[in-house]
């Protein structure tokens, strides 16, 4: 069976609620994969948009999700650690964990929900970047999943 990633608040492909965006609550949204290959000590998600006006904009940067773990929880909390002992680093807004979508007005973007199982922990502190994380990363990828949400305002 494929390593899957999916949400329980919209299919791939489809638009992405309002509550999970800048217009609503801006939340996260509920996400579950499927078992991952042998092999995988964590996981980590970037969450970005590659329609934004000024290059790809990212919305969340999470890591060293334990292995064991098979979703997350809507509404991740916005703080540098969270109790299951992930990181969460800074998105393109300045801030930790997860901005939602919030594209320029009658402009519909799309957003990639990136999920990478890995045969190790990145030990990053918190606040990483995306480009840290995906350097720590190079070399330790075993699968990768990916969804796709779109939204417009």
């Amino acid at each position: 069976m494929a390593f899957e990633l999916t949400a329980t608040a919209f299919q791939n492909g489809r638009d992405i609620p309002k509550k999970f965006t800048c217009d609503g609550s801006d939340v996260s949204p509920e996400l579950a994969w499927t078992e991952p290959p042998a092999g995988t000590r964590n996981f980590a998600v970037i969450v970005d948009d590659p329609d934004a006006p000024a290059g790809t904009w990212v919305h969340w940067v999470l890591y060293d999700l334990p292995g064991d773990a098979r979703r997350l929880a809507e509404g991740i909390t916005k703080k540098d650690r969270l109790p299951n002992g992930a990181s969460q680093g800074r998105n393109d807004f300045g801030k930790l964990g997860y901005n939602g979508p919030c594209p320029p007005r009658r402009s519909t973007h799309r957003y990639f929900f990136k999920l990478y199982a890995l045969d190790a922990k990145t030990n990053l502190k918190p606040g990483a970047s995306k480009r840290d994380l995906e350097h720590a990363m190079r070399g330790h990828i075993l699968a990768q999943s990916e969804l796709v949400g779109k939204f417009q305002h």
